[in-house]
C-alpha cells in the first residue's frame, strides 16, 4: 500500500519531524500500527530478546535503587515503549523472587502502537502491570523509568546554517509517489529552543530531538515531586558536535528514509551530550553516561552467565557467550549502546556506572 498520499493529504510539504510522526505513529497506515518490526523475521532485534540476562540485570538495579530509596512501600517501574513485551516479561520474573519489592510494586507500560500492545497483553498476564496512555497518568509513589530504544525512534527536527541563516529541514511530496528533502528559513520559534540549551555554538547541524524534550520534561516533574529516576539504554554518541543520524532499516539492514515508507523503521542516534544539558537544565542530577557494554560488565552479567553454565553441555555454553558478545563486544552494541541515569537531586545512586 502507498501510504504516501495519506501522510501528505492536507500538505504537500511537512516538517521532518511531522513526517516521521506520520510515517511511523499514524493509528492506521503508521510503521508500529501494522506489524511487530522486532525480532529475526522482523527489521531489527533489541537487548532483552537477545539475551535474557540483560533484562535481569536491569531488575537488579531496579532492585538496589529502591533500597537506596529507602525502600518504600510503593514503588512505580514504568517501561516506555516495551516492543513486544520481553523486557518487561524478565523484570516480573526476576521481581517475583524477592517478596518486599514486588509487594511495593506496580509495573506501568507506556506503548503508542495498538498493535504492539495487543501483543504484549497476550503475553503479560501479570496483575501487578497495567499500560497508561500519558506520562501524566502516574499520580502518586517514587517511579523508576525504564527506556530501550525508545528515544532513538521518537521524531526529530533538523536546521542547518546556510550563509549564517538556520534553515529547517522538509520533506515534499511530488504527485502523491515522489518524496525529496528540502530546507526552508526556520521560524524564531524553533531557534529559540535551540538557543536555550546554548546548542547553536559552533554547530553548522542540529539535530533536534523535539519529542523527546516533552517526554524528559513529564518525567522530570514525576521525579521531582515523587521520587526516583530514569535509566534509558539507546544508541549514540557523546561528541558534542552534531551530524546527520537519521536512518532507516528494514529487514536488519539500511534502506533509504524516503522509500519504503510506512513499511520501514525510522530512527537517529542520540546526542548524549544534548540528553545531559536537556536533563540538567530541568534541574535534575545526571548520575552519568556510560558504554552498554560496561554497565552490563559492571552489574555482574559475567559471572551470572557463568553461574547459569557452570554444568551446561558445550551448546547451551556456546549460545550463552555468542549472546552475550552480542550485547557487550565493542564491535556489536556494547560501545555504541550507551547507559545514562538521572533521578532527584540528593540521592547518589551509581551502581554500573562507577
Amino acid at each position: 500500500m502507498n501510504v504516501i498520499p495519506q501522510i501528505f493529504k492536507d500538505k504537500k510539504s511537512l516538517p521532518l519531524n511531522i513526517f516521521i510522526d506520520r510515517a511511523l505513529y499514524n493509528k492506521k497506515y503508521g510503521y508500529y500500527s501494522k506489524k511487530n518490526p522486532i525480532g529475526a523475521k522482523g527489521d531489527f532485534i533489541t537487548a532483552p530478546l537477545i539475551s535474557e540476562l540483560f533484562g535481569e540485570m536491569v531488575a537488579i538495579w531496579c532492585i538496589a535503587f529502591w533500597e537506596k530509596l529507602k525502600k518504600p512501600k510503593n514503588i512505580n517501574i514504568v517501561e516506555l515503549g516495551p516492543g513486544e513485551g520481553s523486557l518487561c516479561l524478565t523484570l516480573i520474573k526476576v521481581f517475583s523472587r524477592f517478596k518486599i519489592f514486588n509487594n511495593a510494586l506496580k509495573i506501568k507500560l507506556l506503548e503508542k502502537s495498538k498493535f504492539l500492545r495487543k501483543i504484549q497483553e497476550k503475553k503479560i498476564t501479570s496483575k501487578k502491570v497495567r499500560w497508561i496512555k500519558s506520562i501524566e497518568e502516574i499520580k502518586n509513589g517514587p517511579t523508576i523509568f525504564i527506556a530501550n530504544e525508545f528515544f532513538d525512534a521518537l521524531p526529530i527536527k533538523q536546521f542547518v546554517l546556510k550563509k549564517k541563516i538556520w534553515h529547517e529541514r522538509f520533506v515534499k511530496c511530488i504527485n502523491d509517489e515522489k518524496l525529496i528533502f528540502y530546507y526552508k528559513k526556520a521560524n524564531l520559534n524553533n531557534i529559540k529552543h535551540f538557543a536555550r540549551l546554548s546548542l547553536a555554538k559552533k554547530q553548522k547541524f542540529i539535530e533536534f530531538p523535539i519529542e523527546a524534550i516533552k517526554y524528559l520534561t513529564s518525567i522530570s516533574k514525576i521525579i521531582k515531586k515523587h521520587d526516583g529516576g530514569m535509566i534509558c539504554f539507546d544508541y549514540g554518541y557523546k561528541k558534542i558536535k552534531m551530524s546527520d543520524s537519521l536512518q532507516s532499516v528494514k529487514k536488519h539492514n539500511y534502506s533509504k528514509i524516503l522509500l519504503n515508507v510506512g513499511n520501514s523503521d525510522i530512527t537517529h542516534h542520540i546526542n548524549f551530550n544534548l540528553f545531559s544539558k536537556i536533563i540538567r537544565n530541568l534541574d535534575l542530577h545526571l548520575e552519568g553516561i556510560t558504554e552498554q557494554g560496561i554497565f552490563l560488565q559492571k552489574m555482574g552479567i559475567i559471572h551470572r552467565a557463568n553461574m547459569l553454565t557452570k554444568n551446561a553441555n558445550f551448546n547451551v555454553k556456546a549460545d550463552v557467550y555468542y549472546r552475550l558478545k552480542r550485547l557487550m563486544s565493542r564491535g556489536e552494541m556494547g560501545k555504541i549502546f550507551k547507559v545514562i541515569f538521572f533521578n532527584k537531586k540528593g540521592v547518589k545512586f551509581n551502581l554500573g556506572f562507577k
